[in-house]
């Protein structure tokens, strides 16, 4: 059967995605890269907060037209959305013909045909044809349990991925073309703490992807809880040549009474200690975090230590959001509520800072070199440039660096790494020329 996967939400998804579609091509079918030639579609769904839901739902009902008027036979719901509101969509969604949980891959198999090889070893083409850089989920669920987050009552406590299973994975992702692997999970400083041993954690994972895979890969670490961020974690990654001088570190916040409420208590002054030990190591290192904006009891004085901190630590990348009440959480129990209004001003002011912020940060680059991962090749004003990512930019998530090259001294094709002279650079991209 001809398929058309749809992912929503984060890289974990992405991930789940990409392994439903080697058990997929396993079983005999066909993945399409445009719906209109899919016989059936699956759409992978997140529902971590109300406006992803809302989203969904727009989507689900897009795909609903298309099985109403005829043009694919088979529709498909999985994930997030169905593990959280499962009822109310077989309620509403009549011309779905299958619900299934995330992971459930077999259910999924049996319902398409084919056989479901629970074993299955085949690595998927990327679902963006971006081969190059792939997704390694290491864990799904999460213990940490933040009063505002729904994430483990959809996926979950704690399930790390057994360590040799991850090391074969990347093995075979490297041997189908990739050039970065990215390390997903809801927290990845918790790695291996469901196993009970204490010779298996993020540093043996990191270890022995850094001696296993091919030379000049890179390993980006994406999401650490900061609390679980020491001196001595940072100095053990900068130990290793293929890890990536780039942290994503969501903080959420930065005043106690805050974290306190979020259930993300942290030592007094400890997110400062850890950014400024990792900008003593290296002040070109690249820092990304998360910010919420809104949580209920936060008063103007509670938000202004954002502000400072952000000032102080200077973060190469960010992102923002206002307070979502979900459901089911213990914040959503919680009085003195803060007003829209004022969670998406005090968004709009974050985005402000950090945009000065970003421009800093990009401009320590100017009259540098920097290596490249060249995503795409186009012509800008009669001239070949490539775009691509250096160390400093995650997938999807952040900036480009685009560089010109003359084509009559070097073939280059995406997934090739080129060294670039920096020449400019905007909030978030760079600008120069390829020299090598």
């Amino acid at each position: 059967m001809k398929i058309f996967i749809l992912s929503m939400g984060c890289a974990k998804n992405t991930a789940d995605s990409e392994h439903l579609t080697a058990l997929l091509l396993a079983a005999g079918h066909e993945i399409q890269d445009d719906v209109m030639k899919a016989e059936a579609v699956i759409i992978n769904t997140c529902g971590f907060i109300l406006d992803a839901v809302k989203e969904n739902i727009d989507a689900i009902l897009d795909l609903e037209e298309l099985k109403i008027s005829g043009k694919i036979k088979k529709l498909i719901v999985l994930g997030c959305l169905v593990n959280r509101y499962e009822k109310d969509l077989k309620k509403e969604f009549s011309n779905v013909d299958l619900f299934a949980r995330s992971e459930d891959w077999e259910k999924i198999i049996k319902f398409l045909g084919g056989e479901f090889n629970q074993n299955c070893k085949e690595i998927s083409p990327a679902l963006d044809k971006r081969f190059w850089s792939r997704y390694l989920k290491v864990s799904e669920g999460c213990n940490t349990l933040c009063s505002y987050c729904a994430i483990p009552s959809i996926r979950g406590r704690l399930k790390s991925v057994p360590l040799k299973t991850l090391i074969d994975e990347a093995l075979m992702l490297c041997a189908a073309g990739a050039k970065e692997l990215c390390l997903v999970g809801q927290d990845l400083t918790v790695y291996g703490a469901d196993f009970n041993d204490e010779n298996i954690n993020l540093k043996t994972l990191i270890h022995e992807l850094d001696r296993q895979l091919p030379k000049g890969t890179w390993i980006r670490l994406l999401y650490l809880h900061p609390n679980r961020v020491n001196e001595e974690l940072i100095d053990f990654l900068m130990s290793h040549e293929k890890v990536l001088h780039y942290l994503d570190i969501p903080i959420q916040h930065a005043d106690p009474e805050i974290l306190k409420a979020m259930n993300r208590p942290c030592p007094d002054g400890h997110l400062e200690k850890i950014f400024k030990y990792i900008r003593c190591c290296d002040n070109l290192f690249t820092l990304r975090t998360t910010i919420m904006t809104g949580f209920p009891g936060e008063t103007q004085e509670n938000f202004e230590k954002v502000l400072d901190l952000l000032s102080e630590v200077e973060f190469d990348h960010l992102g923002v959001f206002p307070y979502s009440r979900e459901e089911g959480t213990p914040a959503a129990k919680l009085k003195k509520r803060v007003s829209k209004k004022t969670a998406e001003q005090r968004c709009s002011e974050v985005l402000n800072l950090q945009s000065e912020i970003a421009g800093e940060r990009s401009s320590l680059f100017d009259g540098r070199e920097i290596e490249i991962l060249v995503e795409k090749i186009d012509r800008q004003d009669g001239e070949l440039v490539v775009a691509g990512r250096s160390f400093r930019d995650a997938p999807d998530v952040d900036g480009l660096v685009i560089a010109g090259f003359d084509e009559t001294r070097k073939k280059i094709k995406s997934g090739d790494f080129v060294r670039v002279k920096i020449e400019s650079s905007l909030e978030n991209d760079l600008f120069g020329k390829v020299i090598d």
